[in-house]
């Protein structure tokens, strides 16, 4: 108690930067029948919320809430029916002012098995340290939010700085993780918002043994619940029930849950018997045995058609993905290639990577290296998640693609997954500021990548042009039909570039890295540009 009679006290010390014309509302830990909305005020105001499920018909009203200004406070909405779309808004008034009502919002609750829907994902938002850019996180949020997700994941280095980890302190972690609330209340008000903690947020065992009690890791951990619900174990969410010291309870770390026909499972790489150094490297790092157990014991009981798995990075640091994931105990194999899972792990079993094969993980989604890349390892697939701020749209890329063994592009944005009992795709939705697009070029909400895993629907949409040849997808060389003698065809990259020209009816591509592309084809009729994909 003693650490939140704290954090209200510095509450009154700070600016505050929440739009004042409309309450601050961050969703979080939906379930079957219930769902958590988080409303931060920027003045004490008294405030219930009308719901219903029908647009503009509100049958329920929850309880009269009095909030203080600063503080936000978490009101759980029960007795909700399943497999439900709800409509909500607030009722809210000041002291000697008449209500005032906010917009409708909108959530989903839990999807029944057969249904079809979509959540998204991003990582590495890095405002903090300018390498994330405000303007154009807000284009990569309003690109999620017409999507209509159910909800939407961020996989870290989000909130925290650890940069200084000695000298920051609790004022400081509060305004990093308060500076967050302004762009996020914009959508997820309508989208129920998960998190998985990055090595930035430096919440991790090495900091926590730092002046115990005292120290980023409780501090973090303490303004990260304190402004955001994520899920805690209960009947709907699995996950972490070890209660911590300092008023932190149960961290709120690792949990999972099952949406329609899918597994959710958000892993913690750097608390609870993980981190024996700020840095730990090979067999010095571990998900700890507690976690390793419930993330066995998770993915075996489940009988859910599909299963994916979130953090931030294999092993917490590093580069890449499936390279880390043979290795140490997330492969098994030391350095040198040969096994030693168990003599480094006794009694445990299996490598990490082993669980994921063994019990029918489709995807593997992972932040930390600022780019996006897709490679395949024993049929799990390992998707890297871009950046949704970064203006240069290449600072992973450029240092991190070497990393990967396959499919890596640049640019920045977010993950739509689309879940259906077909199979599920994956989409790489860009986003770009209005100065950085062209004509033939980029454009915002282009997709740059896209892929199914468990359905026979091919690795990439197809798109129909009646120049080209059936397909949208070209590995070798890319054929033209009914080409005019005066055609010309240029090929041009997400940056507006021109990798190819062509008078004739081939551009060969065998050269051409895989990704997105324009097709422009003019000539004395038309002129006509067509998406099409190269992955070789």
């Amino acid at each position: 108690m003693y650490y939140f009679l704290v954090i209200a006290f510095t509450l009154s010390t700070l600016s505050f930067h929440v739009n004042a014309q409309l309450p601050n509302i961050i969703l979080g830990r939906p379930t079957d029948t219930s769902i958590t909305a988080s409303v931060l005020m920027d003045k004490s105001t008294e405030w219930y919320a009308e719901y219903g499920t029908s647009p503009g018909v509100y049958a329920f009203t929850s309880k009269s809430v009095q909030g203080e200004a600063g503080i936000p406070v978490e009101l759980d909405l029960t007795g909700l029916q399943p497999n439900t779309r709800y409509y909500y808004r607030l009722q809210y008034k000041s002291a000697g002012n008449s209500f005032l009502v906010t917009p409708e919002y909108t959530f989903h609750t839990q999807r029944a098995k057969g249904s079809t829907f979509k959540f998204t994902i991003e990582a590495d938002e890095h405002l903090y340290d300018k390498k994330g850019v405000r303007s154009l996180y807000q284009i990569c949020l309003a690109n999620q939010a017409a999507e209509k997700p159910d909800f939407m994941l961020s996989l870290g280095d989000t909130f925290g700085d650890d940069h200084t980890p000695l000298t920051t302190t609790s004022k400081e972690l509060q305004e990093l993780h308060l500076d967050y609330r302004p762009f996020l209340g914009n959508i997820c008000h309508s989208i129920p918002f998960y998190f998985c903690l990055g090595n930035h947020e430096g919440e991790m065992d090495y900091y926590l043994l730092q002046n115990p009690g005292a120290n980023i890791a409780v501090w973090g951990t303490l303004w990260r619940k304190f402004y955001y619900p994520n899920p805690y174990p209960n009947a709907f969410y699995t996950g972490n029930t070890k209660e911590e010291e300092y008023g932190i309870g149960t961290p709120e770390n690792y949990y999972a849950w099952t949406w329609g026909d899918a597994l959710f499972v958000v892993l913690d790489v750097y608390r609870d018997q993980c981190d024996t150094s700020a840095k730990p490297q090979n067999w010095n790092w571990s998900l700890g045995y507690p976690q390793y157990s419930w993330l066995k014991q998770t993915l075996e009981e489940s009988s859910s058609k599909y299963k994916f798995v979130f953090a931030h990075h294999v092993r917490g640091q590093g580069r890449g993905a499936i390279t880390n994931a043979k290795l140490f105990e997330w492969g098994g194999n030391d350095s040198k290639g040969a096994y030693q899972f168990d003599k480094y792990r006794p009694n445990w079993g299996k490598p990490i990577h082993q669980l994921f094969v063994d019990n029918g993980v489709n995807i593997f989604f992972q932040g930390h290296d600022h780019l996006f890349a897709h490679e395949v390892l024993d049929g799990v697939t390992y998707q890297e998640c871009p950046m949704p701020s970064d203006s240069t749209y290449e600072i992973g890329k450029l240092a991190n693609a070497d990393a990967y063994v396959s499919d890596t592009l640049a640019g920045s944005g977010h993950l739509t997954v689309t879940v259906s009992p077909q199979g599920v795709k994956v989409d790489y939705v860009t986003a770009w500021l209005p100065a950085d697009t062209a004509i033939a070029g980029p454009h915002n909400r282009d997709i740059a990548f896209s892929y199914t895993v468990g359905g026979t629907t091919g690795i990439a949409e197809h798109i129909p042009d009646d120049n080209i040849q059936e397909s949208s997808v070209y590995d070798a060389a890319i054929v033209l039909k009914n080409v005019m003698p005066d055609s010309q065809n240029s090929l041009i990259d997400m940056y507006g570039k021109t990798v190819a020209l062509s008078t004739g009816s081939t551009i060969e591509t065998q050269h051409i890295p895989s990704g997105k592309y324009m097709l422009v084809t003019k000539n004395s009729n038309a002129n006509t540009s067509r998406s099409i994909f190269i992955i070789h």
